[in-house]
């Protein structure tokens, strides 16, 4: 379960490079009931997703030459600089170096060894996201990755996570992560999925939402394409894959506490 206190390594906050920052306001506003304020005059662009009046996450413009639009996770650190040396020791690459953001906090973005970008958030001013596991919020975290092994051993070694192995048939199965110091079964906050065809190595945020399937036709209403039809998974939920107008990539939820 995503928690809104910090937790050394697990999802503190999320963050959505996007080509048109008024088009990406008006399509995430639209579809989840967010509001989008802006970060102020000083910030580049940068605004933030809030769930009546509750920090979401982020968004902005795309920085990087030659980036996709994707959404991208942030785990907590009690110390940016040393967690920036245990990506690198674990053969990671740093994208972004630690920097102070003002006094809100202290951050650094890395791409795993598969390709999965991420990043860490040394809380000040800015604790994290405000909100979870409520419909229109963060529910669920999942890396897409090209070698499971690799991931796992990666993220265990810069991180610190804990991963529980979950057979689903047919010879695959789904890692389950949660921090290292906390291994009970509501402490998951996220998992890895590997699948060795894929075109682009990506973390995907899953929101929560009342209605898995009216999402999905609201989405697609608001210019969405649909990557995999509203499904059930017994015990988990009803959920669905999107990507929005943009071509960031995220999914929709509906619990099975909800259903």
């Amino acid at each position: 379960m995503i928690s809104t206190s910090p937790v050394p390594g697990a999802p503190i906050w999320l963050d959505l490079a996007t080509p048109d920052t008024d088009a990406t306001a008006a399509f995430y506003t639209g579809l989840f009931g967010w509001t989008a304020p802006s970060a102020g005059p000083d910030s580049g662009g940068y605004a933030f997703f809030e769930l009546d009046g509750k920090m979401i996450g982020g968004f902005g413009p795309l920085m990087e030459p030659g980036a996709s639009p994707a959404w991208i996770p942030y785990f907590a650190t009690t110390d940016a600089d040393a967690s920036t040396k245990a990506v690198e020791q674990a053969g990671g690459t740093v994208r972004v170096p630690p920097m102070d953001v003002m006094t809100e906090g202290r951050m650094a973005q890395y791409t795993d060894p598969t390709g999965g970008k991420f990043a860490v958030w040394q809380p000040g001013n800015t604790t994290g996201f405000k909100v979870a596991n409520v419909p229109g919020s963060l529910s669920w975290v999942e890396l897409h990755t090209t070698d499971g092994p690799a991931a796992i051993a990666f993220y265990r070694s810069a991180l610190g996570w804990h991963v529980q192995e979950m057979p689903m048939g047919e010879g695959m199965v789904y890692t389950v992560l949660s921090p290292g110091d906390r291994q009970g079964d509501d402490d998951g906050f996220g998992g890895v999925m590997a699948m060795p065809e894929l075109p682009e190595v990506l973390w995907r945020p899953y929101f929560e939402v009342e209605d898995c399937d009216a999402t999905v036709a609201k989405a697609t209403a608001l210019g969405a394409k649909v990557i995999m039809e509203p499904a059930t998974m017994p015990e988990v939920g009803r959920m669905a894959e999107l990507v929005d107008p943009h071509g960031a990539r995220f999914s929709v939820i509906t619990g099975a506490s909800r259903s």
